[in-house]
């Protein structure tokens, strides 16, 4: 089952899941932001929208999708709060934007979900302008940490919803334009990290 199947079969339903848990750490990540105005700020994998009520003002703001049913759901959102965003379909791993394009980009939950965690993150990376900063909210192994259940459920879990096995410092590895500026426990004893990254 592709994907974009799996997301169009879990977006009447995805909130239930998600939304609340994660509330507080999305409000955390995206305070990090700070102030936005004029900017040009990209969330990929934007799904639903649950970021939308955290975002600061005064930025002009971009949502990717790989699946019209989320991008739906994140539109009525967007135009329930009153905010305006422009909404594309497209894959987090081939976006549909020029290289440096962006002030900020924010990875929320992502990364563990895509086929390809790397070709994701280098996208991000590429549409990010120097001096960009990216915020990272997702779950991560750390290095050499055994996990054996996270491991053991991956190949099935994949399938359904996300990833259990992503390591993100392979992810950073080879990017010598990034700094690591944060690096802090959000949920789950750690298991889901706010991560913040500065292009130099």
């Amino acid at each position: 089952m592709s994907l974009k199947h799996t997301y169009t079969l879990w977006a009447p339903i995805y909130d239930l899941f998600v939304d609340r848990a994660l509330r507080g750490p999305r409000r955390r990540s995206l305070a990090r932001l700070g102030e936005v105005a004029g900017q040009e700020i990209l969330l990929p994998g934007i799904g639903t929208g649950l970021d939308l009520p955290y975002l600061p003002a005064g930025g002009r703001y971009h949502g990717v999708d790989l699946t019209p049913a989320m991008l739906a759901r994140a539109r009525s959102r967007a135009d329930q709060l009153g905010i305006e965003i422009g909404l594309h379909e497209g894959d987090a791993m081939a976006l549909p934007f020029e290289n440096d394009r962006f002030d900020a980009v924010v990875l929320h939950l992502i990364l563990a979900v895509v086929p390809e965690p790397a070709r994701a993150f280098a996208e991000a990376v590429r549409v990010a302008r120097p001096g960009a900063r990216l915020l990272i909210l997702d779950k991560f192994l750390r290095p050499g940490q055994r996990a054996p259940l996270r491991r053991m459920i991956n190949p099935v879990i994949s399938r359904l919803a996300t990833r259990t096995d992503v390591i993100f410092e392979e992810l950073l590895a080879g990017h010598d334009e990034l700094r690591l500026v944060e690096d802090t426990p959000a949920l789950a004893g750690g298991w889901f990290r706010h991560l913040v990254l500065d292009k130099i």
